[in-house]
């Protein structure tokens, strides 16, 4: 099955926006087609994240996005997580790389530029960085 660890910009565009490019990925999450990761750290920012009053999130809504992605997500434990061997720019991001370390081979969905910079030295270890919401469907 396909390990895939989903930056929170994604997670926005899955739970919050409803992106319609996420459609597919949103299903195959639903679905438990892939294995979808998460863990205390990468909780805590969606948390953050989807509080914020730019979104303009109730409670109860906040609630439920977080609901419904912690019951499909594997939640993986990141106390003791050993660092990747490449560092991320935005600090925030580096638990994204740390995860898909590893659970290798792996899959890291993200917009965010200091990741998809990291793409061609993930590689060769078997982690997939891209922006591409279907390239879960590539993964073997």
């Amino acid at each position: 099955m396909k390990t895939v660890v989903l930056d929170t910009n994604i997670l926005l565009d899955v739970f919050v926006f409803c992106d319609r490019r996420a459609v597919d990925l949103k299903r195959a999450i639903l679905q438990q087609e892939i294995v979808a990761i998460a863990s205390p750290k990468t909780l805590e920012e969606l948390t953050d994240v989807i509080a914020r009053p730019l979104f303009k999130l109730d409670i109860a809504t906040q609630n439920e996005i977080l609901t419904q992605w912690k019951t499909f997500a594997k939640i993986e434990d990141d106390l003791n997580l050993a660092k990747a061997p490449w560092e991320c720019e935005d600090i925030d991001d580096q638990i994204f790389l740390d995860l898909a370390y590893r659970l290798k081979p792996a899959m890291i969905l993200s917009k965010d530029n200091a990741l998809l910079k990291l793409a061609k030295h993930t590689a060769s270890a078997g982690i997939l960085i891209t922006e591409d919401y279907n390239a879960f469907k590539l993964q073997s």
